[in-house]
């Protein structure tokens, strides 16, 4: 039996208005994207592929096709009704981290899982299993102003995993990052996906990041050109 798709964009399109002028951002984008996927949407500054990822996160609502998550129709939904798919079904990881500057790094982690009502004892469960599981148990009690680039990128992916996402929406997750800790974040995500299953969506420029990628979507002003197959990783 065919698995049904964890997304899936029909002919959506997406136009913003620049003073007067009208910047057409995607022009009738059609994709799918199975469960358990490791997908780099691939392209140049301008080509669509950050607006994508935002109507993807339920940050961003198009002007027209067809957007559904887990089966669910989010396209005629307000996007201040969509805080609870975002809250409990997706998971971000940003290019600047986006960490809370005032809180520890286990009080990041543990942030979302407040806005989850998860009771106390099972957050603190899960917020020590997370940040064990990026290699960060020992700087649970540091604020992002005392952590490398590098420690804030796996505390932003401790806190996306945490809330127990079926997808994780990462926008340029390495473009702050230098080569080789770069290689170790890729690492560490490769081995989430591979051992938690969760579908993981980039948007990059990052050539290491498109090799690792079982899918590469490329886009060039506001459309998917080409979407080859990519060998580097094992099925």
């Amino acid at each position: 039996m065919h698995q049904q798709p964890l997304v899936r964009l029909t002919d959506v399109a997406r136009t913003y208005r620049l003073g007067r002028v009208h910047v057409r951002a995607l022009t009738g984008v059609s994709l799918e994207v199975s469960r358990g996927d490791f997908l780099a949407l691939a392209g140049p500054s301008g080509s669509g592929k950050t607006t994508l990822l935002n109507l993807i996160g339920c940050i961003d609502k198009p002007d027209s096709g067809r957007i559904v998550i887990d089966g669910v129709d989010v396209t005629p939904v307000p996007l201040h009704r969509l805080a609870a798919t975002r809250l409990d079904t997706l998971g971000f990881i940003f290019q600047t981290f986006n960490l809370i500057p005032v809180l520890t790094a286990y009080e990041n982690v543990e942030y979302p899982l407040l806005l989850q009502h998860v009771p106390a004892a099972k957050r603190r469960d899960r917020v020590r299993y997370w940040l064990e599981q990026v290699g960060l148990s020992d700087q649970a009690r540091q604020r992002p102003d005392q952590l490398s680039g590098g420690q804030r990128q796996r505390v932003a992916i401790a806190r996306a995993m945490a809330g127990e996402p079926k997808l994780v929406l990462a926008d340029e997750p390495t473009a702050n990052l230098d080569s080789v800790t770069a290689g170790r974040i890729l690492d560490l995500v490769e081995e989430l996906n591979d051992r938690t299953h969760c579908t993981f969506i980039f948007a990059t420029h990052d050539p290491a990041l498109m090799a690792r990628a079982r899918r590469c979507v490329r886009m060039h002003d506001g459309d998917i050109v080409t979407e080859p197959r990519l060998e580097a990783r094992a099925s």
